[in-house]
């Protein structure tokens, strides 16, 4: 009788010169589905609606929730990087690759995409079974490059426990979903035309 050999394939690193734009989007959206669906599946187990993590119990509120947030974000993020080196904030090229050459409308779909499918994860399922200081940790951990140093690390962090915080204020997922868009997207559109000026 033959004997089959299965072959494992060999996952390595890959850094920003081996990425094509292809293979990052793909990595991209395949990551954030696999993100919707773990968070979908893991609400479902809780015994929740998914749905109702959308309400807005308190009206139009959690728009200012999420843009009050994002504005003491992005003046923190201002103060920092210019007290520090710009190879301390380095996330090794993936934001530039990411948005320098991508088209508007493709800007606002990926921040999209990746508030919506990050927040019903991290706050929707797992901040409700861990709370907002450990889900604010495996926030960080997930965003593996800027693990290098510690500032950038240590930002993901608060960043996370901020929205965690107007996730729990607000009543809504609503809340940090603007904040995240609005953070991402703002980012991305910044890096996209500081590259035509």
């Amino acid at each position: 009788m033959k004997k089959f050999k299965f072959r494992v394939p060999k996952l390595k690193q890959a850094t920003p010169d081996q990425l094509t734009d292809r293979l990052l989007l793909i990595n991209l959206y395949l990551t954030q589905g696999l993100t919707f669906i773990i968070g979908l599946i893991w609400i479902l187990f809780q015994k929740r609606n998914p749905l109702e993590l959308f309400i807005a119990h308190k009206g139009d509120y959690f728009v200012a929730w999420g843009l009050g947030l994002a504005g003491v974000m992005f003046l923190i993020d201002f103060v920092v990087s210019r007290l520090t080196p710009e190879e301390v904030m380095d996330d090794g090229g993936i934001n530039n690759m990411l948005f320098q050459n991508r088209p508007v409308w493709h800007i606002v779909l990926i921040a999209a995409v990746v508030a919506v499918c990050e927040e019903l994860l991290f706050r929707g399922a797992i901040q409700h079974a861990f709370g907002a200081y450990w889900t604010s940790i495996l926030f960080a951990v997930i965003h593996v490059r800027y693990l290098k140093h510690w500032i950038p690390t240590g930002w993901v962090f608060l960043s996370s426990y901020g929205l965690g915080y107007i996730y729990i204020h607000s009543g809504t997922l609503l809340a940090p979903i603007v904040c995240h868009f609005a953070i991402d997207c703002i980012s991305g559109l910044v890096i996209r035309f500081r590259r035509e000026s």
